[in-house]
This record gives structure tokens, C-alpha cells and sequence, in this order.
């Protein structure tokens, strides 16, 4: 075993600490630890195939492949995270909007996740600038969730000084597609032309790329009011998710 060999061992084997640690301690990223997990089976291929590229000219070969691939896609990753992070650290809170949609995030109980409250707090701030626009709280009632994502938010808005006349509450959506379909449905109830309408959408940072996409997909015109993760390696977890769910949502959606 060189030396090469050894590191990826020795790598293999942090990325595994690192996937019992997001299980145990921090559970609240577990996506970072699945792909800890994924990332140390990488290191054990690419011992593998040093091996076989050291005896055959196909494993020579499918080495070049495996490498070329890791380069591409490390390429890809990283373009796309600066699109993520470029996209969410944009301030547009002093951009005029005829009304507000804010996408819901999870409910303990009904305590407001750190996400959730983060969205809370963006909403309450812009609508305190812009007093005459109206928002539609957005997000249904999931398992361990005691009241939906959209009630939460309205007595979250509501005890930070938000008027409750101004919320309206769209409480069926399980997604962001059905966060926007259901919420366009709910201002034009209530006379909003979406058509003409510019829509301020409030939402986490990383999300707000391909919350975009998404409501432009739903027909709406749209710009983002960014709500910062609170916590620097749940941010991180997010992130490094958003990069599959932007390619989900571009492939499958």
C-alpha cells in the first residue's frame, strides 16, 4: 500500500466519523452524513481501481474515466453552489411588490423550526418596510407537525407586529410547486392580477434559486427576499442538498 492508498484510507475513514456524527450529535444534518457515507465508498473505488489500473490496461482506462467523471463533476458542483450562494445573498428588501408569498418550512409541534423562523423574521422585516402589502402564508400540516406551517407563520408574523388582516393562509401545500399553484390561487381569490403582478417570495437562502424556477413555472413574476440559515453548518448542509434538489427539479419535475 503506497502512500496515496493510505490517505484514501485514512480519508475513507474520517468521512465515516463523519457520518455517525451526523446521526448522533447533529441529526438535523443528516444529508451531510449520507453523503460522508457516499464519499467514503468514492475513496474505496478509487483505491480499487488503482489497483486494477496497475494490472490491466481496461483498468487503466476505467481509472481515467472514474477521474475524468470526479473532475466533472466537482466542476459542476461548485458552478452551481455559486449560482445557490450569488442567488441568496441578493438584497432586494427595498424592491416594491404587490404582495408577498412566504414558502413554509417545518413545525415541531408547533414551535417554528430554526428554518421556519428565520422565513418568519425575513417576512416580518419586509412587510414592516412595505405596510400596504399583503402576504399569503404558504405550507400545509406534516407528520410531528400540531398545527400547519401556515398557522404557524401567521401567529409568528402576527406577535411581531404584522397585522393579521394582511396574512392570508394558504394551508394545503406539501411542496414548493403546490406553495406557489395553491398561493396564485389564493391572491387572485382575493383580487391580486398575477399576471401583472410582482410577487416577493420569502424563503431560505439556498432555496432561493429554484424557488424561482419554480414559480416562474406557475406562471408567476417573482423576486426573492432571502432569509439567512441561522446556524453555519446546518447552512452548509442545506446547501450542499439544494445542489440535488436543483437537479431533481430540472431532470424529474
Amino acid at each position: 500500500m503506497d502512500r496515496k492508498e493510505e490517505a484514501l484510507w485514512i480519508l475513507a475513514a474520517l468521512l465515516l466519523m463523519v457520518f455517525a456524527l451526523c446521526f448522533t450529535v447533529f441529526p438535523g444534518v443528516r444529508f451531510s452524513g449520507w453523503l460522508a457515507l457516499a464519499l467514503a465508498g468514492v475513496c474505496a473505488a478509487a483505491v480499487f481501481l488503482r489497483h486494477w489500473a496497475k494490472k490491466s490496461r481496461v483498468g487503466k482506462l476505467c481509472k481515467r474515466i472514474f477521474l475524468a467523471s470526479l473532475a466533472a463533476g466537482l466542476f459542476l458542483f461548485l458552478t452551481v453552489e455559486g449560482l445557490l450562494v450569488f442567488r441568496g445573498e441578493r438584497d432586494n428588501s427595498a424592491l416594491p411588490a404587490d404582495a408577498v408569498i412566504v414558502l413554509g418550512a417545518g413545525v415541531n409541534g408547533e414551535t417554528p423550526s430554526l428554518i421556519l423562523q428565520s422565513r418568519i423574521t425575513a417576512a416580518a422585516e419586509y412587510l414592516q418596510k412595505h405596510p400596504q402589502v399583503p402576504a399569503v402564508l404558504s405550507g400545509g400540516q406534516g407528520p410531528g407537525e400540531a398545527i400547519s406551517e401556515a398557522e404557524a407563520m401567521r401567529r409568528g408574523l402576527t406577535a411581531l407586529g404584522v397585522e393579521e388582516g394582511r396574512l392570508w393562509l394558504e394551508d394545503r401545500s406539501t411542496s414548493t410547486a403546490e406553495n406557489f399553484a395553491f398561493s396564485k390561487a389564493v391572491l387572485e381569490a382575493r383580487g391580486v392580477e398575477t399576471d401583472t403582478a410582482v410577487i416577493a417570495v420569502v424563503t431560505s437562502d439556498f432555496h432561493c434559486f429554484r424557488a424561482h424556477l419554480i414559480a416562474g413555472r406557475a406562471g408567476l413574476a417573482t423576486f426573492d427576499l432571502p432569509a439567512e440559515v441561522p446556524w453555519r453548518l446546518l447552512s452548509m448542509n442545506y446547501y450542499v442538498r439544494e445542489f440535488f434538489a436543483l437537479g431533481k427539479t430540472l431532470i424529474f419535475d
